[in-house]
């Protein structure tokens, strides 16, 4: 290296260095820790076991061993890569029986794989709209869906979080003035645990002839009466024009889809950036998502499990003091602490008690509101639940004043 390539690096590097420390004093620097060995709703961390209350393996199905042997069976057939974008060589027959099985899931005509769920956003909302076009977007929704606006071009209008009634003010408001409306919103909300109103949604799109849009990550698999997620819950089915869904949650794979028209994944194919323009998923993958989702389809006990769970964690931490938001069996449980810096002194005393609980900060939510994320899983028992709120409420009376 030359003496001024070397003067340059540690001038970038001295730079850097003080943002890190800005960020620390903020209580804002974020590390990572190792995690392995995932076993019925428990990780090992270093040399400790400890029951985990932060992932989204809502349906216990990411060490699922059924799972696994599907995987190793396709692994050893094929191999452990596509070896290329799927419009040139990396299209293989399992990609096409799963997004069959996931279209049939979510009752639709089709759906098209994406390698991660923030892809299908950044990659479908802008092959929707462009500058001629609205996108209306709650205000809470997840930043893949925030940057897929912004690639869009289209003008943005940002409504209150869950308030119908503003967004049907910015619709009439804007009637006849653009090519196209869309909407978009998230079915279950990932750091609140609420849900939209996706009833309301429908007949107000209707009116306004918009197209919806409905990132459902963290509702397929659990809400609805045969898991098929936040739709089925508010029993509009069918009735969503773009569903986009993630396989790493509570099917516990990789990966993500957008499930919808003939027309619209037709559209996609050609017009996705993120979709041309990346290799395909390995085929042992989709192999075991196809697994992952049979189970799902055939053991109803494990999003019951997950909904039982959920209110009985609620009930002993109201039955505590510590009020919840969303619906009372909703599996991702906030509690706002409001200081980034208590929040993790919580999440701290509580891995020493043997839990592992998410600590949520901005920019991931508004600066004041860092906090808890707690999510529960079907492989908790009903007293690891239990002692689990009885720990998480003495913390936090010992920190949280």
């Amino acid at each position: 290296m030359t003496d001024l390539a070397s003067d340059v690096s540690s001038n970038m590097d001295a730079t850097l260095d003080a943002e890190l420390l800005a960020l620390q004093h903020a209580g804002l620097k974020r590390g990572l820790r190792a995690v392995k060995q995932r076993r019925s709703g428990t990780v090992q961390i270093d040399a400790d076991r400890v029951a985990d209350f932060a992932s989204n393996d809502y349906l216990g199905l990411a060490a699922d061993p059924r799972v696994a042997r599907a995987a190793i069976a396709v692994l050893q057939a094929e191999g452990t890569g596509a070896g290329a974008a799927r419009l040139i060589s990396g299209h293989h027959p399992i990609h096409e029986s799963l997004e069959t099985e996931l279209a049939a899931f979510k009752q639709t005509a089709r759906a098209l794989l994406f390698p991660a769920g923030y892809m299908a956003n950044v990659g479908t909302i802008p092959a929707l709209a462009d500058e001629r076009d609205v996108i209306y977007s709650d205000a809470h929704n997840h930043a893949s869906i925030v940057d897929g606006c912004r690639l869009s071009h289209a003008t943005k209008r940002i409504f209150p979080h869950g308030d119908v009634d503003a967004l049907r003010g910015l619709l009439e408001a804007d009637r006849g003035q653009f090519r196209r409306s869309l909407i978009v919103v998230e079915g279950v909300f990932s750091m609140d645990g609420d849900t939209f109103p996706l009833d309301a949604l429908v007949s107000l799109a209707r009116v306004y002839n918009a197209w919806t849009y409905v990132d459902d990550a963290h509702g397929a698999g659990v809400l609805g009466r045969t898991g098929r997620g936040t739709a089925e819950h508010f029993g509009v089915s069918g009735d969503i024009n773009v569903t986009v869904g993630t396989l790493g949650k509570s099917f516990g794979t990789m990966g993500a889809y957008v499930a919808g028209s003939r027309s619209l994944i037709d559209l996609l194919i050609s017009t996705a950036r993120a979709f041309i323009f990346t290799t395909g998923t390995p085929p042992a993958l989709a192999a075991a998502t196809l697994e992952a989702l049979h189970i799902a389809r055939s053991e109803p006990w494990r999003r019951e499990a997950v909904r039982d769970r959920a209110k009985q964690l609620r009930d002993r931490l109201r039955a505590g003091g510590r009020e919840t938001t969303g619906m009372p069996d909703g599996h991702i449980i906030p509690i706002t602490v409001g200081d980034p810096m208590l929040t993790m002194a919580i999440v701290r005393d509580m891995r020493k008690r043997g839990f592992l609980v998410g600590g949520v900060r901005p920019p991931t939510v508004p600066v004041g509101t860092s906090r808890l994320r707690i999510s529960v899983s079907a492989m908790h028992p009903p007293e690891l639940v239990d002692s689990f709120a009885a720990s998480l409420l003495e913390t936090m009376r010992g920190i949280v004043r």
